[in-house]
């Protein structure tokens, strides 16, 4: 499989090959920064079971965590498409934000001027050390895609995107695309 360039707004498209990895098994992962030192994303289709209201009790919210990955699991990030709005914002690609000022956030978000399609919260990030993605790469464990959702990916249905990505690929990616998350079970 010929893969994009990794940088950052890559989307990862984990290889049907990774069973069993409870963090990324079936992920679409954002690349927020990708360089010499090493790289982070965030896993965009792994809704957890709380909103942000049940981590922040002063946030009047019911937007859905996400698990961004497994490292640093204790600590809240965001992406959003709303630099305007918050500061100090670091521009990923195409529209697409990562943090900025916390405090500003969580007042938007109580004065109803950050909707849930602006913003994805998650309890951890995906990193790699300098050349470990590039290894992880060449031993097909990822599949780096184009995002060409650009910023509109905050609204994209998370419950198939993994399917959905892998039914693109065509080829011998289509017979996983129906397989079940553990084959054992087939």
């Amino acid at each position: 499989m010929i893969s994009e360039k990794l940088k950052k707004g890559t989307l990862l498209i984990a290889e049907p090959s990774i069973i069993g990895d409870l963090s990324f098994n079936r992920s679409v992962i954002l690349l927020a920064d990708h360089n010499g030192e090493g790289s982070v994303g965030f896993i965009m289709n792994k809704p957890l079971d709380y909103t942000i209201q049940d981590l922040l009790s002063e946030v009047n919210a019911n937007f859905t965590v996400y698990n961004g990955g497994p490292v640093e699991q204790d600590n809240l990030y965001f992406i959003h498409n709303i630099p305007e709005l918050i500061p100090h914002s670091i521009e990923i690609s195409n529209g697409i934000y990562w943090g900025g000022d916390f405090e500003t956030t969580k007042n938007l978000i109580n004065d109803n001027k950050i909707k849930k399609d602006n913003i994805r919260f998650f309890l951890g990030y995906s990193g790699w050390e300098s050349n470990q993605l590039e290894n992880e790469m060449r031993s097909n464990s990822w599949i780096a895609i184009q995002n060409e959702y650009g910023d509109k990916i905050l609204n994209k249905s998370v419950n198939e995107f993994w399917k959905e990505k892998i039914i693109e690929l065509g080829g011998d990616y289509l017979i996983w695309s129906n397989a079940p998350e553990n084959p054992i079970l087939n």
